[in-house]
């Protein structure tokens, strides 16, 4: 575990691997540490944001997190989310040539595995998920599009991930899903959180 300052209320720590990220992050909501505002996962990292009035605690947070008890993997996952997908994205056809696939395999593959949530970011509640079957990586689009509906799933890189509200976006379309990712009525707002699982299923 690596600490360091990120500027003036902002402690980063780097740890060894995205698993050990999410025990972290749900050690330290656990704990609720005074003067803690906002905690950001990134793949490697965490950062902590400390109110301006109680910056100096984040001393104190350092020293103590080498020593904090992490829960078990297994207790920060739980049971996955189920996702219903409408695959019938305008970029499918275009995924299938790009893999060597046909859509339908296109579709097989992507509905298999069980994704963790790396993180949300990007817009609020927007799930940046990874278990991508290797075979299904394909890039960007050369051109961004300038706005994508709501629920649209998609593919860029090795992860594929849906897009809670409408917004533009240069990820490969590939089908469509009514469940509401964001919503700021309710509590919380994101319907996942980092270190969660999830599963698409086929919707007719």
């Amino acid at each position: 575990m690596n600490l360091r300052p990120a500027g003036e209320r902002a402690l980063l720590v780097e740890v060894e691997d995205l698993g050990t990220v999410h025990r972290l992050h749900a050690a330290l909501r656990a704990l609720d540490p005074p003067g803690v505002t906002e905690l950001v996962p990134g793949y490697r990292t965490l950062l902590v944001v400390a109110d301006p009035a109680h910056a100096g605690s984040l001393d104190e947070l350092a020293a103590a997190l080498p020593t904090l008890e992490l829960p078990p993997a297994e207790a920060v996952a739980g049971d996955p989310v189920e996702i219903p997908v409408r695959y019938d994205g305008e970029d499918l056809d275009e995924v299938a040539r790009l893999t060597g696939l046909d859509p339908a395999e296109v579709v097989r593959r992507h509905a298999a595995p069980t994704y963790t949530v790396a993180f949300l970011g990007f817009s609020p509640g927007f799930p940046y998920l990874v278990g991508l079957d290797p075979a299904l990586a394909v890039p960007r689009r050369d051109t961004p599009r300038t706005s994508i509906p709501a629920g649209s799933v998609g593919l860029a890189g090795t992860q594929t991930g849906i897009y809670p509200t409408a917004s533009p976006g240069g990820w490969r379309l590939i089908g469509r899903t009514e469940a509401t990712l964001f919503d700021p009525a309710r509590d919380p707002p994101a319907l996942l959180a980092p270190g969660g699982r999830l599963r698409f299923t086929v919707a007719g």
